[in-house]
């Protein structure tokens, strides 16, 4: 059977409400009876009047049992069951439980999710063939030769597409001596090949947005799940009720075949057929008149007795069902029963695998080019960085209207740099942060760059390469002081230090 079964299933049963399509010509349902939380299944995104909505895909059958669990257990812990995002590209998830967790609970966050590759040591290329939803393979191409043309990557001799018809494959040709493992870890941190997928829950419920977990969508689903049966079984039920009363009708007939029989022969008008059905019998007009559809090789004593024998379990399905619709368990069970046939039909193997990164790679640095640059400071606060080469092919440095440069420097692309400004803040960045420019460029404006205060300025900037020597800074009331630089070396990556110089020391903690 088609999982189109378990979307549509029922639909002919008043399970759902209809209404009328865009030109109110046909009638269409408002929502889909669906047998499975498919708002977890199929992925989500979108956004309408405003709303923004990004909802991830999971595995079917990881999502049939944690639905089944909270069912049974409210208190059921999500994660032990629904391992993480799946999605139809591939990939792996870098798992990250606390980031998990939070999204579960408040339906907003971020899963970052990697490319998968293998290592083909005959050919040494790297064959990447699963790629993050986020991204394509132009993208992850592009970016590649932006690296490479900025020297950042070096590894690397030849790139192509060779996606075809068996499924994607981009190959990196390496330079020998290079490690594939190191690599990828550094494209990883540099390129679209490990991606975050933004999450956002946004549902409509009750026709009003919201934002929601894993448990609330699943117990809204729960809930509208138990109405769609509530209604199927409601209707069965009247069928069922419904044949029973005509077979009850039959029944009486069965008395006297031969009196139904002269009634109809003996009734001049066809109009008086069912009210004298109705008389000699005392029946009503719905039994009557399905006892004068009867055909006459059907008005037989064992035609009639075969009908009768559904009878019995007719009355016995109609009590079950009043039953279930009484006891909102054994609605429930029903809902649990049909989770686990969708289960057991539909749901594969994890196509994203988990990766649970190793402290090891955490611990892997970026491999920073290192080679010499100038550097070129404005007084209205714009930065250069040139390299020799192109700065011996450059003609005038381009600045703005009444701008010049108030400090010119030699230094190397690993050195890190010290922008103090008229607020008494020092903010940090590194020489590498900013794209080798020309001289041609008016170049980066620093205060939007590192993110300044309103109306705040760069007064001077200093680098350095292992944070070695001090600072003398020389106030108007005439006193001077010495800072060391170290006292500016963080352990952490704080950008912005407030009170980074005064008469005594840089910021204390530091």
């Amino acid at each position: 059977d088609s999982i189109c079964t378990e979307l549509f299933g029922d639909i002919d049963k008043d399970t759902v409400d209809m209404v009328d399509n865009y030109d109110n010509t046909m009638k269409e349902p408002s929502l889909l009876p669906v047998s499975f939380p498919s708002v977890l299944v199929n992925s989500n995104i979108g956004i309408a009047v405003g709303m923004a909505s990004s909802i991830c895909p999971f595995n079917l059958g990881e999502v049939c049992e944690t639905t089944i669990a909270l069912l049974r257990n409210p208190d059921h812990d999500v994660l032990e069951t629904l391992k993480a995002p799946d999605f139809p590209g591939g990939g792996y998830v870098v798992y990250n439980k606390k980031d998990l967790q939070h999204i579960y609970e408040t339906g907003r966050g971020g899963i970052k999710v990697r490319a998968r590759y293998t290592y083909d040591k005959v050919s040494n290329c790297i064959d990447i063939t699963q790629i993050p939803p986020t991204t394509t393979v132009e993208a992850i191409m592009d970016k590649i030769v932006d690296l490479v043309k900025a020297g950042k990557i070096r590894e690397i001799s030849d790139m192509r597409d060779e996606t075809d018809l068996s499924g994607l494959k981009l190959t990196l040709d390496l330079k020998r001596g290079t490690e594939p493992k190191r690599l990828m870890l550094k494209l990883f941190k540099l390129t679209p090949l490990e991606d975050t997928f933004s999450c956002n829950f946004n549902v409509l419920i009750g026709g009003i947005p919201q934002v929601c977990g894993i448990k609330t969508l699943i117990s809204e689903w729960a809930a509208f799940r138990e109405e769609c049966i509530r209604r199927r079984i409601f209707f069965d039920l009247n069928k069922k009720k419904e044949k029973l009363h005509l077979l009850r009708g039959l029944g009486k007939i069965l008395l006297d075949i031969d009196k139904a029989i002269r009634i109809v022969r003996e009734t001049e008008e066809e109009k008086n057929v069912v009210p004298n059905l109705m008389n000699g019998f005392e029946i009503d007009e719905l039994q009557a008149e399905f006892v004068a559809e009867i055909r006459l090789r059907q008005l037989n004593r064992e035609h009639i007795l075969k009908r009768l024998e559904e009878t019995d379990q007719l009355a016995k399905d109609i009590t079950t069902m009043e039953e279930i619709l009484k006891d909102r368990k054994k609605v429930r069970k029903i809902i649990i029963e049909e989770l686990k046939n969708v289960s057991k039909k539909f749901a594969v193997p994890r196509k994203t695998l988990l990766y649970y990164p190793s402290a090891a790679e955490a611990l892997v640095v970026e491999e920073v080019p290192d080679y010499p640059v100038h550097l070129f400071f404005t007084r209205e606060g714009y930065f250069k960085k040139i390299t020799p080469q192109s700065l011996r092919m450059s003609g005038e440095q381009k600045l703005k209207d009444g701008d010049e440069v108030i400090q010119t420097m030699e230094s190397q692309n690993t050195a890190e740099l010290l922008f103090f400004t008229d607020r008494c803040q020092v903010y940090k960045a590194k020489v590498c942060d900013f794209e080798d420019s020309k001289a041609s460029i008016m170049g980066d404006y620093i205060p939007a760059k590192l993110g300044f205060d309103e109306g705040e300025q760069a007064l001077y900037m200093a680098y350095t390469l292992d944070y070695s020597g001090y600072m003398l800074f020389f106030f108007e009331n005439g006193k001077a002081t010495k800072v060391e630089l170290s006292g500016y070396q963080t352990k952490t990556n704080r950008r912005r230090l407030l009170k980074a110089y005064s008469d005594a020391s840089p910021i204390a903690g530091i």
